[in-house]
């Protein structure tokens, strides 16, 4: 698919039975094609250039028949593409864009010279470029989109009435693209799935928003999101708070009472473990990570004399990051 700058990599060049030619007039229709279709631009040798999906081109072997319709971006790039596939997707004929049937919806929708249909749309190519592989049932994976134009891209699917559930499945190649971007734009993706009730994939782009802050959230973020996916959230967010905090609550199990360890000697470690649990639940986070909890209970042991009061201190730490291991990590 070409980029909006139109690289070398993405240009052919064309003679002029290969450019789209105006349609015929009909009725004496005021539209006239230079409206839909931009003018060919030259290089230095004065070659025609036109802007062609390296994916969506003529000469495609996507489907056995030829293309028979050519889909136009708002940047100029040309994507030959099948209308019966365009339409099997589509619950509103790509907006009232395509007529069904076959037939032409308006009289002065412009043609090629071997008649086919153009359809303009208002998207840039790399948007379009993701819709279209998404209706062929193709991973646009070597394109790399990124998260603002797959966020656009599925916008524009509701728009063209693709309905995004049943094209963003854990099986699908739309859902593995947004999953991967979770990791360095998770607030981003799950925007994404939560505007469009994408469930199946807000649960695991949650995972990834731990570490987010959420007083940090605009009003326009809150307001995508939706009060349902803000409140999985924050629960989420709350919920291990909760749940670390009761972990740490409870101070290593005293040992029977020996000549060098009574119950009184061991008072010391339940003093310093609450101090110690204190100092965690100040700064407790979702995201907190094992080792350290292992960093501010382990010190401890530093201090204690007895082998007993040690080992029951490493087993109770080693107890906790397990159970906080176990403890849920997504809405």
């Amino acid at each position: 698919m070409c980029s909006q700058k139109m690289p070398a990599a993405y240009r052919e060049r064309a003679t002029p039975f290969e450019l789209p030619t105006p349609p015929e007039s009909h009725g004496g229709s005021p539209v006239q094609i230079q409206d839909i279709i931009p003018e060919p631009v030259e290089d230095d040798s004065g070659n025609r250039i036109v802007s062609i999906s390296t994916t969506f081109h003529p000469t495609a072997d996507i489907l056995p028949m030829r293309p028979d319709t050519i889909v136009l971006s708002s940047d100029g790039v040309f994507f030959y593409v099948h209308a019966s596939v365009m339409l099997a997707t589509s619950t509103n004929n790509w907006d009232g864009r395509m007529p069904s049937g076959g037939s032409r919806s308006r009289a002065s929708e412009p043609c090629t010279s071997e008649g086919s249909k153009v359809v303009p749309c208002p998207e840039p190519a790399p948007v379009l470029n993701v819709v279209l592989h998404v209706v062929y049932g193709l991973s646009c994976e070597s394109y790399k989109p990124t998260i603002d134009v797959l966020s656009a891209a599925v916008d524009a699917m509701v728009a063209y009435g693709i309905p995004p559930k049943d094209h963003i499945a854990p099986s699908t190649p739309l859902y593995a693209l947004i999953l991967a971007q979770a990791p360095t734009k998770p607030i981003a993706a799950y925007v994404l799935a939560a505007s469009h009730d994408l469930y199946s994939l807000a649960v695991p782009v949650s995972s990834h928003l731990l570490s987010f802050p959420l007083p940090s959230l605009t009003d326009e973020l809150t307001e995508k999101i939706g009060p349902l996916y803000l409140k999985r959230l924050f629960f989420l967010h709350l919920g291990r708070k909760e749940a670390l905090r009761q972990l740490i609550s409870a101070p290593p199990h005293p040992h029977p009472p020996t000549q060098e360890c009574d119950f009184t000697e061991q008072k010391s470690l339940t003093r310093a473990w609450t101090l110690a649990s204190a100092y965690l639940a100040w700064d407790m986070r979702p995201d907190l990570m094992g080792s350290e909890i292992e960093a501010t209970f382990l010190p401890l042991g530093e201090r204690l004399s007895c082998d007993l009061c040690k080992q029951s201190l490493v087993e109770r730490v080693k107890h906790i990051v397990v159970q906080w291991s176990m403890v849920k990590r997504s809405i």
